[in-house]
């Protein structure tokens, strides 16, 4: 890294630092919290193997095989040039939205003169840094407009927050109507989980947390609370219901085509599931794949809770994530001379 290099990185970090009181006033945790925690998802990352290995194992023992040479046989048998010819476009395709949809939202409550060509190099060179940690790719967008924009470092990372919540609200209705119009494919995967009752609470939770979101934000509820003034809340202040529907609607394009991509991906792979099913699950999927996890474990085990049948999709989902995100670095390998321009 070059000297203006550093000095735009130090120069954000001091705009959040006299900025943004809230960085003052934040706990210093201190490292053993930080070992620990790191030690207790990778140990129930290693649970999770376990567990997915364990019903690989058994499945293999059915058909005289080993563990490998059953998962050799089920991606021997795929169509890989039918399935580049899927993934390639759906990756493109993932990133386009994707930056639609924030830079929407950042010319919304950050930078109303921004334009999309402008977001586009960031956006991309932040797969790169999201390969090593996704919180490292958001925080490439908060250096760029705190430099060309002189967005405080806080508001930045708010619009980042309530990009992810809209995209946690978007898998969750998405999976609410696959459920409502497939209930009998939900109720006949509930083997080892109670997944229809598990799901109904979840969504009914969501239902009733967002009026409240939007009365508290506002101020037309608890008007006495201070939390709501946070800096790194400040989005949501601003944001009306409007808003959200909005970047729902942009973002939505990517889940459906998501649905589609992975029911054609598991015919090549010849697993029978339908679209309903893709539908009611796959959100599902998407949302245990961003609990704090490595190797998206969580994601990788409801996989073979969600179809017992066939527990060798764990390591296709595997294999369809390692792409993805590896296809997604690659461009913005391809963005990142533009990029450094950008930021530096």
């Amino acid at each position: 890294m070059n000297l203006e290099a550093e000095k735009s990185r130090d120069d954000f970090h001091m705009s959040i630092n006299e900025s943004d009181p809230i960085v003052d006033d934040a706990p210093q945790t201190g490292g053993g919290k930080s070992r620990i925690f790191k030690l207790v998802t990778w140990a129930l990352a290693t649970g999770c193997f376990y567990l997915v290995y364990g019903r690989i194992a058994e499945v293999a023992a059915r058909n005289m095989q080993t563990p490998i040479e059953y998962l050799f046989e089920f991606f021997s048998e795929a169509d890989w040039l039918v399935w580049l010819s899927l993934m390639i476009p759906y990756s493109i395709f993932f990133f386009l939205v994707d930056t639609h949809a924030t830079w929407r939202v950042i010319r919304w409550f950050n930078a109303p003169d921004i334009r999309f060509t402008n977001i586009l190099p960031i956006r991309a060179s932040a797969y790169i840094l999201s390969l090593v940690n996704e919180q490292i790719g958001k925080g490439a967008m908060s250096i760029y407009l705190y430099k060309r924009h002189k967005v405080p470092g806080w508001e930045a990372v708010s619009s980042m927050i309530m990009l992810g919540m809209v995209e946690i609200y978007q898998l969750l209705i998405f999976s609410a109507i696959g459920v409502f119009l497939y209930t009998e494919l939900v109720e006949a995967a509930s083997t080892q989980l109670p997944l229809y009752r598990i799901l109904t609470l979840v969504f009914l939770f969501a239902l009733l947390y967002f009026p409240f979101h939007i009365f508290y934000f506002s101020g037309k509820i608890l008007a006495g609370s201070t939390f709501k003034d946070k800096p790194l809340l400040r989005t949501f202040r601003q944001a009306r219901p409007i808003h959200y529907l909005l970047v729902l609607l942009f973002k939505a394009p990517n889940l459906l085509l998501a649905v589609v991509v992975y029911t054609a991906a598991l015919d090549l792979f010849h697993v029978q599931v339908s679209f309903g099913q893709m539908l009611a699950f796959l959100p599902v999927i998407f949302l245990a794949a961003a609990l704090p996890l490595p190797f998206h474990a969580g994601a990788l085990l409801l996989w073979t809770v969600l179809f017992p049948d066939y527990p060798e999709v764990s390591a296709f989902s595997l294999v369809m994530h390692t792409f993805f995100v590896t296809f997604n670095a690659c461009i913005g390998v391809l963005f990142l001379p533009k990029a450094n321009k950008e930021l530096f």
